[in-house]
C-alpha cells in the first residue's frame, strides 16, 4: 500500500532521527514543564534505586546469583552469594563483572543480557547488547579469576543461541552469513564446536527452514550426564525436539507440535500441551495438561515412549510457570486468576504425589527459582496492594518468608475488586478494579491489558501505579482479555488470527462495564498497554474513541499489513496471520490502527513511547502512526529512548523518565491532580 510515513522505517537514517529528536523535543517540553514531573521521576528512581528491593534469586548449586542495578551502579553488577547467606538480612555479595565499568573500560554501551553457566561454576557464557536491543555479544568469563577468557568461546553481535554441552564444547548458531538466519531474523543452523578450534570448522548437526521462528539447542546437566537437545520452533506455538546423540546425530522425539517444553527432572522432560494429543498406541491426554516424558528410558531403548500425565486443569483454571528442581516439580495453577503452587514428586510406586504448597491465597505466587542440585526453591506471593514476599523452600515441602518488599505507596485505603465483563459474544471477561476504599461516584481510571502470546496480566504490585496514580486518588483496573493464558490454550486460541477482533472486543467490553458500573466516565478513561498491549490500545482507541479520554502506547505493534517485513514480524504470524495471504490480510485489514485512523474522526489524545534500540517490534510502528495521527490534526505525543530494546530503557533513570512522562500526560488528560 501507498505509504507516506514509509520513509520513518530507516531507524538509524538521519532524517528520521532528525524527526525523533524533534518529536522527543516537544512532547518533553509538554509534560516536563508540568510541576508534577520532576516529583514523580524523583519518587520513581528513589523506588527504583534502593537498596532494600527483594534481589530474586537464580539457584544453581546451592549459589545464588543476581544481577543489580542502583544509583551508584546504573549499568548494574552480576554478583553471587550462598543459599545461606542469602536468607540473611543483609547478604554479602562478591561482585563477578561490573558493567558499568567494563562499559567505561571498553567505551561501549554495554546492556546486561544474562549468562549460561556450567555445572561446574568455573565458566560461563556472558551475555552483552550495545544499547539494550535482543542481538547481543558472547564471551566466555572465567568465575574464578573473574576475567573474560582470552582465546575462549566469543560470538560476533546477532541474535545468537548458545550454551554449554560440557567444557570444552558448546553448542551455538548464530549469524554465519546469507541464508543462515531465518525469516523472522532468528538462529536456523546449530553447530558443535570444539575447544581450540577456529569457529569456521565446527560441525554442523541441525539446519531448519529458512521460513521457521528460530532453531536453537538446550542441554540439560544432569547428574546421570549430559540430554542435550535441538529445539525448532516451527512456529510460535508449534515446535519438534530432537535429542542430540554422541555422535551428533539428531533423533525426532515423540512429542507433538503443541507442546511447550518446561525442564528436566529426573531423566524426564516436563512439558504442557496446547492441543488435545493421542500418542500413539494411548488415550488421549487433553490440552493444558502437564506432561512428564521419560527421554532417558526412549534414548536407552531407541524405542517406546511413556508419558505420565501430573494434571489437567478445568475450565476456569490453567497452569502457568513451571519448574523443576533436585526433588521436584514446581507448578503455578491458575484458578479465576488467583494462582497457587503444586509440588509434584515421584513416589516409589512409579506414579506422582501432588501437594499445594501452603502461601498466601487472594494474589499471584511466581516460582522465582528452583536449584536442580539441591533441594532450595524460592517463591514469591504479592497482589495490587500486598509488597512482594519471598518464600524459601528447603525440600521439605514447608515455604518461609524470608524477605519482604517495604510498602512503596500507601495502600491503606485501597480495596481491589474482580469483575465479569460480557464481551461481544458473550463471553464472560474478568477484570480487577483497584481503587480508593470510600470512592463514591466515577473517578479518573487507567485501563490496562495484553490478550497476546499466552502471556497471563496476573495481580501485582506495581510500583508505578501505586505511586503515581493510585495513591493519588486514581482507579487502576487490569483486564484479562482473550489471546492471553488466564484460562489456558484455549483462552490464547479463541483469539487467533481471524478471531483477533474477539481481543479488542473484550478490552471494549471491560472499559464499558467500569463506565456503566459508575467507577469512571469516558473522559476520566485512560488506556495503556505495551507491545500487542501497544497493538490492543491503539486498535480500540480507532475502534471505540467514544470511550476513551486518553491513551499511553508504548513499543507498539500498529501497520499489521506490513510488520512481518518489520524487525521480527515474521515470527508471529501464527499469532496474528500473513497479511501476503488475500484471505488473512482481508481480516488484518479490517482492524490494522495505521490502516484504520480517519482524519474525520476525534480520537482521545495519545501518548506513544518506544526506543531506538527495539530490534524486535522496532520504533517504526510508534513513528509511522504518531506521523500519520499528527499529519491528520490529531492531539498526539511522541517520546523514543535511545536506549532499552523492547523494554524501552536500560536503567533505572531511563525507567523513571518513561514512567513520569506517562503519568503527567494521563493527569493532565484525565483530570488526575
Amino acid at each position: 500500500m501507498d505509504d507516506p510515513y514509509a520513509w520513518l522505517e530507516d531507524v538509524h537514517g538521519a532524517k528520521p532521527l532528525a524527526w525523533v529528536a524533534e518529536q522527543n523535543a516537544r512532547a518533553t517540553g509538554v509534560l516536563k514543564a508540568d510541576p508534577s514531573y520532576q516529583k514523580d521521576y524523583d519518587a520513581v528512581l528513589k523506588i527504583l534505586d534502593a537498596t532494600d528491593r527483594i534481589p530474586y534469586p537464580a539457584v544453581d548449586h546451592g549459589v545464588v546469583f543476581y544481577f543489580w542495578q542502583d544509583a551508584a551502579n546504573p549499568k548494574g553488577v552480576w554478583r553471587k552469594t550462598t543459599v545461606a547467606d542469602y536468607a540473611t538480612a543483609t547478604p554479602h555479595w562478591e561482585v563477578l563483572i561490573d558493567v558499568d565499568r567494563l562499559a567505561a573500560d571498553e567505551r561501549e554501551n554495554w546492556v546486561w543480557k544474562g549468562s549460561d553457566c556450567l555445572p561446574t561454576l568455573d565458566r560461563c557464557l556472558v551475555n552483552l547488547s550495545r544499547g539494550g536491543g535482543d542481538a547481543v555479544v558472547v564471551r566466555e568469563f572465567d568465575l574464578k579469576s573473574r576475567t573474560f577468557v582470552k582465546g575462549g568461546f566469543e560470538l560476533a553481535e546477532a541474535k545468537s543461541s548458545i550454551t554449554w554441552l560440557d567444557h570444552d564444547t558448546v553448542l551455538f548458531g548464530t549469524d554465519f552469513g546469507p541464508g543462515s538466519m531465518t525469516t523472522s531474523g532468528y538462529t536456523r543452523i546449530v553447530k558443535l564446536w570444539k575447544r581450540g578450534t577456529p569457529m569456521a570448522g565446527a560441525k554442523t548437526i541441525y539446519e531448519g527452514k529458512l521460513d521457521d521462528v528460530g532453531v536453537s539447542p538446550v542441554v540439560y546437566h544432569t547428574p546421570d550426564g549430559e540430554l542435550p537437545l535441538i529445539v525448532r520452533n516451527i512456529t510460535f506455538f508449534t515446535t519438534s525436539y530432537d535429542f542430540v546423540g554422541e555422535d551428533g546425530k539428531t533423533v525426532p522425539l515423540p512429542l507433538p507440535d503443541g507442546a511447550d517444553l518446561k525442564g528436566e527432572h529426573g531423566g524426564n522432560l516436563v512439558f504442557t500441551l496446547r492441543d488435545d494429543w493421542t500418542p500413539k498406541g494411548g488415550t488421549l491426554l487433553p490440552r493444558g495438561s502437564l506432561v512428564v516424558f521419560n527421554l532417558r528410558e526412549f534414548v536407552r531403548k531407541q524405542a517406546g515412549a511413556r508419558y505420565t500425565v501430573l494434571t489437567t486443569p478445568d475450565a476456569h483454571s490453567s497452569i502457568g510457570e513451571v519448574t523443576t528442581g533436585q526433588n521436584a516439580i514446581f507448578a503455578t495453577e491458575m484458578r479465576d486468576v488467583i494462582s497457587t503452587v503444586h509440588e509434584f514428586r515421584p513416589t516409589a510406586d512409579g506414579k506422582w504425589s501432588d501437594k499445594a504448597l501452603a502461601l498466601p491465597p487472594n494474589g499471584t505466587v511466581t516460582i522465582i527459582g528452583s536449584d536442580d542440585w539441591t533441594p532450595n526453591a524460592y517463591f514469591l506471593f504479592q497482589n495490587y496492594t500486598t509488597p512482594p514476599t519471598l518464600f524459601a523452600e528447603g525440600g521439605d515441602g514447608e515455604p518461609r518468608p524470608i524477605k519482604s518488599l517495604p510498602a512503596r505507596f500507601d495502600a491503606s485505603n485501597l480495596v481491589t475488586e474482580q469483575f465479569f465483563a460480557t464481551s461481544a459474544d458473550g463471553t464472560k471477561v474478568p477484570y480487577f478494579v483497584t481503587r480508593p476504599k470510600g470512592l463514591t461516584g466515577p473517578a479518573p481510571a487507567v485501563l490496562y491489558g495484553y490478550g497476546g502470546f499466552e502471556i497471563s496480566q496476573v495481580p501485582g504490585y506495581s510500583t508505578n501505579f501505586g505511586k503515581l496514580w493510585l495513591e493519588k486518588g486514581g482507579v487502576f483496573v487490569v483486564a484479562n482479555i482473550r489471546g492471553g493464558g488466564e484460562y489456558g490454550p484455549a483462552w490464547h486460541q479463541a483469539a487467533l488470527k481471524e478471531n483477533r477482533q474477539r481481543a479488542f472486543d473484550d478490552f471494549a467490553a471491560v472499559a464499558t462495564d467500569i463506565e456503566k458500573r459508575g467507577i469512571t466516565t469516558p473522559k476520566q478513561l485512560g488506556i495503556m498497554g505495551g507491545s500487542n498491549g501497544g497493538l490492543l490500545v491503539s486498535t480500540v482507541m480507532t475502534q471505540h474513541p467514544e470511550l476513551l479520554g486518553a491513551v499511553v502506547c508504548q513499543v507498539p505493534l500498529i501497520d499489521m499489513i506490513a510488520y512481518t517485513h518489520i524487525g521480527a514480524g515474521a515470527s508471529w504470524e501464527a499469532e496474528y496471520g500473513d497479511p501476503a495471504k488475500p484471505d488473512e490480510r482481508a481480516y488484518i485489514l479490517k482492524y490494522s490502527p495505521y490502516q484504520n485512523v480517519r482524519k474525520d474522526k476525534t480520537y482521545p489524545p495519545v501518548l506513544f513511547t518506544t526506543a531506538t534500540s527495539d530490534d524486535r517490534v522496532t520504533p517504526v510502528h510508534a513513528r509511522k502512526m504518531a506521523a500519520r495521527m499528527e499529519g491528520q490534526g490529531h492531539d498526539v505525543l511522541f517520546f523514543e529512548n535511545t536506549d532499552g530494546g523492547h523494554g524501552a530503557a536500560a536503567n533505572h533513570k531511563q525507567s523513571a523518565e518513561m514512567w513520569a512522562l506517562s503519568f503527567v500526560f494521563l493527569r493532565q488528560k484525565l483530570g488526575l491532580h
